[in-house]
C-alpha cells in the first residue's frame, strides 16, 4: 500500500552539487502529486527546507517537528501546514515516528544518518515494520550500502534485515517498492551464541 505520510531525513545543508536540490524538489513535488504528507525535521535551511517548499509549492501537506533550541535559533519554518514543537532531539524523532508510515533518507550528515539508523534500529527489534529507503542521489549512499553487505557477511546483521532496505535513484521504482512493501520481522540475533546469559 502506498504510505501516507512519509518521513524524510536529509540534509539542513545543500551539499556542493545541484543535483541534491534538484532532487529534494523532485521529491517534493511527487509526494503533493501522489497525495503523501511530508514529515520532516521543520527546518528551513538546507535540503530539509527545499523539500518542503516543494510539497506545498505542489499543494502538499508538510508537517514539521523541531526542538525548542532550534525553533529559537530562528531556523524553523513559518509556513508549514503543522510545525510542532518539542523539547528534546529524542521527543523530536520519536514524534516523527509516530506521524509517518515510511522513512527515506535523501543525502545529508550525521544527524540524518543517526535518524535513519534509529529507524533501521526499531525495525530490526520488531517496534516497527514500516519501509526504509536511501535515495542515492550521485552514489552518495554506495559507500554506505557496501558498508552494510559488509556487515552482513561478517555475521553483524541477518541477509534478511539488510535486504529490507532500499538503495536506488529512481522515483517511480522507490514508491513501488514502498507500495509493494511486506516488511516480516526477523529477530536481531543470528543465533543463540550471540546472546549471553
Amino acid at each position: 500500500m502506498q504510505p501516507t505520510a512519509l518521513c524524510v531525513y536529509c540534509g539542513s545543508n545543500s551539499g556542493n552539487h545541484s543535483e541534491y536540490t534538484d532532487v529534494a524538489v523532485s521529491l517534493g513535488t511527487e509526494m503533493a502529486r501522489r497525495n503523501i504528507s511530508l514529515i520532516y525535521g521543520g527546518g528551513k535551511v538546507g535540503l530539509m527546507g527545499t523539500v518542503a517548499d516543494a510539497v506545498l509549492d505542489a499543494g502538499g501537506k508538510a508537517i514539521g517537528v523541531i526542538p525548542r533550541q532550534l525553533v529559537e535559533r530562528e531556523v524553523a519554518h513559518k509556513g508549514l501546514t503543522e510545525l510542532q514543537v518539542v523539547d528534546t532531539m529524542h521527543q523530536r524523532k520519536t514524534r516523527m515516528f509516530e506521524l509517518a508510515d515510511a522513512f527515506v533518507a535523501l543525502p545529508g550528515g550525521y544527524g540524518t544518518m543517526d535518524e535513519m539508523f534509529e529507524m533501521l534500529t526499531w525495525a530490526q527489534l520488531g517496534l516497527h515494520r514500516y519501509p526504509c529507503a536511501f535515495y542515492n542521489v550521485r552514489g552518495y549512499y554506495t559507500p554506505l550500502r557496501g558498508m552494510m553487505d559488509h556487515m552482513v557477511g561478517e555475521g553483524f546483521v541477518r541477509s534478511e534485515q539488510r535486504e529490507n532496505i532500499w538503495f536506488g535513484e529512481g522515483m517511480d521504482a522507490m514508491f513501488d517498492w514502498m507500495s509493494a512493501y511486506q516488511g516480516g520481522y526477523t529477530p536481531k540475533w543470528i543465533d543463540s551464541s550471540s546472546v549471553k546469559a
